[in-house]
């Protein structure tokens, strides 16, 4: 059987490729990027697989019995990108479509849902059998602002108390290869979120418990938060985005306490104060 992955070269993709070698023989693995040069070092066999241009998404699919698709980092392009993927995968025979979708797609606020629920309703409509992975933030996407916060003194924010049940991207990508290597999947839609849920005020007082600083968490309105992280040097669109994304977090979008993925990996999901500790070691 042979699993391919899209989006190989990017920090989930790689992450997904070298756990998946330890459960799957490198020989049933094909890692799918846009840039053959980027996946060079992988470990398994690459093809080009171009989002954009489907000429090439045939041959990258020929023979490929399973396909991990790790959605598209193109916000706006999203949809268009993986209806491409999937017209492939119907023209080449892929027996199982496993989606890295969103947390709660079908009801969530975040602007990101529509791609999501797009894809989600391209894969019921194209007659191929699929799961959805439904993951929730990566703790990475807050954790990142650690260095920032630190040189500004304060966390900023729009998230107000909104509960966020993150994970890393080790969580997601050893879910996605428990997925991929076990019996029973087709047909299921996981929710997966962390174990241990917090608040940007809790992020921050985490950051100054470990630093020995006062960072305090600054709630901000959302066009304010915008404008700062314009300030920053963001592109306009981006900081709107990242603002709005914030606010959907206010309203617990991005919480979830099935546990879902603890027990698909087996174990907790990694601890906020864990990454926390990681971010500062690295800078």
């Amino acid at each position: 059987m042979k699993i391919a992955i899209t989006g190989s070269t990017g920090q989930l993709g790689r992450l997904v490729v070298d756990k998946l070698k330890g459960k799957v023989s490198p020989e049933n693995i094909v890692a799918l990027a846009r840039s053959q040069e980027k996946a060079a070092g992988l470990g398994v066999e690459v093809r080009e697989a171009d989002y954009d241009n489907p000429e090439t998404l045939q041959p990258a699919l020929a023979g490929i019995d399973t396909l991990l698709l790790i959605s598209s980092s193109e916000v706006g392009k999203r949809a268009a990108q993986h209806k491409n993927v999937i017209q492939a995968a119907q023209q080449t025979g892929v027996k199982w479509i496993v989606y890295t979708s969103l947390l709660h797609a079908d009801n969530s606020s975040l602007s990101l849902a529509a791609e999501h629920l797009a894809t989600e309703k391209a894969l019921s409509e194209a007659g191929i059998p699929f799961t959805l992975l439904r993951n929730s933030w990566y703790t990475e996407n807050y954790t990142g602002s650690i260095a920032g916060a630190l040189a500004g003194g304060a966390f900023l924010g729009s998230a107000g108390d909104g509960k966020i049940a993150s994970a890393t991207r080790d969580d997601y990508a050893e879910a996605a290869v428990a997925v991929l290597t076990s019996a029973g999947q087709q047909g299921r839609t996981y929710e997966l979120a962390g174990d241990e849920a917090y608040t940007l005020s809790d992020l921050a007082a985490e950051v100054s418990k470990q630093t020995g600083k006062n960072i305090p968490y600054k709630n901000l309105p959302e066009k304010d938060y915008a404008a700062a992280l314009s300030s920053f040097g963001l592109p306009e669109g981006l900081a709107q985005a990242i603002a709005g994304w914030d606010v959907a977090a206010s309203k617990n979008d991005l919480y979830d306490d099935g546990h879902q993925l603890s027990s698909l990996i087996g174990r907790p999901t990694t601890r906020l104060s864990t990454v926390v500790a990681e971010a500062l070691k690295t800078g």
